[in-house]
């Protein structure tokens, strides 16, 4: 993880570091949600070890951000939209570092499945995969830009996740009535389609802070969500 070469002294470089270190970490959460849906789609067993050993990565990055939160509301007492920026990076940094856990769940639970999967189902999980890389890049640069009107989509766009994990459910189900020596992958591709489901759900909550950074107020009403996936 890089590591700034001096140490920083004003109040602008510690808020600046700070945004910084965000972009960082969210830039490798991405990286690990690409690397697990590649991992998955080619059963790329070596990759998923590599997605494994680098969470830790992520996890230093939130242990960065805490620290610097601490140390700017006890040694600058922020106010205003800098209290806003250094209180939404530390809830950023929390949903990235589950992200990132669940990209982990993802790759070891690749490395569970023992045979190739038919086309339908791999498309199934293709097309929930891609909708969720989408979501996460779209609120990374959110941020970036302090777009409230990309977070709004992110956060409108939650219920097609929903959606295409209801699809993939039903279709894992289907996969486990054909033949009963399909239950243990069948449980895997369960726990995946909800682990990516999750991410979803996270990458929301990041847009939901980012139009609270950007705005000062909170998204009115509730998060559209589709409710069948519960239901399986």
């Amino acid at each position: 993880m890089d590591k700034p070469s001096h140490i920083v002294k004003s109040y602008e470089e510690q808020l600046k570091l700070l945004e910084d270190t965000i972009i960082k970490m969210g830039t490798k959460a991405e990286d690990q949600l690409l690397m697990s849906i590649d991992a998955f789609a080619k059963k790329d067993l070596e990759l998923s070890k590599k997605i494994i050993a680098e969470d830790e990565v992520i996890d230093a990055y939130e242990n960065s951000i805490e620290h610097q939160v601490v140390n700017l509301i006890a040694l600058r007492q922020p106010m205003g939209i800098d209290l806003r920026e250094t209180v939404t990076a530390l809830k950023i940094s929390s949903d990235l570092e589950r992200i990132g856990d669940l990209s982990k769940n993802i790759a070891k639970k690749t490395l569970l499945i023992n045979k190739n999967l038919s086309e339908p189902l791999t498309n199934s999980f293709n097309l929930l995969g891609n909708k969720v890389k989408k979501q996460l890049k779209s609120v990374i640069d959110s941020y970036l830009k302090r777009s409230k009107n990309v977070a709004i989509n992110v956060w409108e766009s939650d219920e097609q996740i929903d959606i295409l994990t209801t699809q993939c459910m039903e279709d894992v189900i289907k996969y486990l009535k054909e033949d009963e020596q399909n239950l243990q992958n069948g449980a895997q591709l369960l726990f995946i389609a909800k682990n990516l489901e999750r991410i979803g759900d996270h990458t929301t909550n990041i847009a939901e802070q980012i139009f609270f950074l950007v705005t000062g107020e909170y998204l009115e009403g509730n998060r559209p969500k589709n409710t069948d996936s519960e239901m399986l």
